[in-house]
């Protein structure tokens, strides 16, 4: 199979609409800025606006961009035909999704709602009122993901037996303030993403071990993560997340590792170096047959491209051109179940062991 591999032969982007519908976004916070606007205008999507309930935010933003700014949520949500994108805090989700035009489609900033129960009535929203909504777990839809995807696919590692996600590295948290006092930080605002992309890759696990914890040198809820997904007896897969290894640069990571019968995958997820500016993301396979490992040239990076990507499945599925809608707010569900049984997992006390007989 090595010599039938050729890693330009593999998908990185997500084919875009034949005709876009119109954009409107909810929120104008950092993530509208620095992800939503640049894909949108890199795919050449049209944007019909914006609307913050902070006025001044939500015109200097728009004004940075060149579009509008809605004086009202009423004038946001009279555009017609359009794609609703709710760039908003989880709490907000489900108010605005029940104002939607009914049978709208949507796509909703992750997570789906602060906890469980905030996804389920994220999910009874869009049942009730035919919302064909999708949540912005992009990560499967980076350039490197759907590569990744396309490989396995296509057989180049054979059946996938091991999941390795390594991160050792320092995020400055210091850049959310908003942050401080959430009783749930790393899993539900970070690794849910690695959860999602790997349900995605192997389907949903049996359950999970887990513990989530803070650091002494900030007040930070959770930074540091250690996972176990239950697969059963031939896949193992394991999350070591540690965001305060803040000791330069040489020794961090931020890596997956995805191992098969016949072949291998490594993947740099350069984003979270060095973060805010970040670095190349990389992917490199040593296909089945293969005795050398083979880097795959990416052409784009997870932020803004995934967002790109992650739209232009949306809008094909509201013209009818594709058939499935991925992370549906069905789908997204489960992913947040996973994210609490994290939580539950974490809260609970770990299996004791023995002790020493006494003579």
């Amino acid at each position: 199979m090595t010599d039938q591999f050729d890693p330009k032969s593999l998908r990185q982007w997500w084919p875009k609409p034949a005709t876009s519908r119109p954009i409107v976004i909810f929120g104008a916070g950092s993530i509208v800025g620095d992800a939503h606007l640049p894909a949108y205008r890199k795919a050449s999507f049209p944007v019909a606006g914006l609307y913050d309930p902070n006025g001044e935010k939500a015109k200097a933003l728009a004004d940075q961009w060149g579009i509008q700014a809605f004086a009202s949520e009423a004038e946001a949500l009279a555009v017609k035909g359009a794609i609703f994108d709710l760039a908003t805090p989880p709490a907000a989700h489900a108010t605005i999704l029940a104002k939607l035009p009914r049978g709208s489609f949507a796509l909703i900033q992750k997570p789906m709602g602060s906890d469980l129960a905030g996804a389920t009535e994220i999910l009874r929203v869009c049942r009730e009122r035919d919302i064909k909504a999708a949540v912005n777990f992009q990560l499967r839809f980076a350039p490197m993901m759907l590569a990744l995807y396309d490989a396995v696919e296509k057989g180049y590692l054979g059946e996938v037996v091991d999941f390795d996600a390594w991160l050792a590295l320092a995020t400055p948290w210091g850049l959310w303030p908003f942050l401080k006092g959430l009783p749930r930080i790393e899993i539900a605002m970070h690794s849910i993403h690695y959860l999602d992309f790997i349900r995605g890759l192997l389907g949903n696990p049996k359950g999970l071990h887990a513990k989530t914890i803070g650091h002494p040198n900030h007040e930070v809820a959770q930074t540091r993560t250690a996972a176990i997904l239950d697969y059963g007896d031939k896949i193992r897969c394991v999350l070591s997340v540690n965001h305060d290894h803040d000791f330069g640069r040489k020794f961090q990571a931020c890596e997956f590792r995805i191992s098969g019968t016949k072949g291998a995958a490594y993947i740099k997820l350069g984003v979270n170096l060095d973060y805010p500016r970040g670095e190349p993301d990389e992917l490199w396979i040593r296909p089945a047959g293969g005795s050398e490992w083979v880097e795959v040239k990416l052409e784009g990076a997870w932020f803004p491209d995934a967002f790109v990507n992650r739209m232009a499945n949306l809008q094909r599925f509201a013209s009818g051109e594709d058939e499935t809608l991925v992370g549906s707010v069905e789908d997204a569900w489960q992913t947040m179940a996973l994210v609490e049984a994290a939580y539950q997992s974490s809260a609970q006390p770990a299996t004791p062991i023995a002790e020493l007989p006494k003579v």
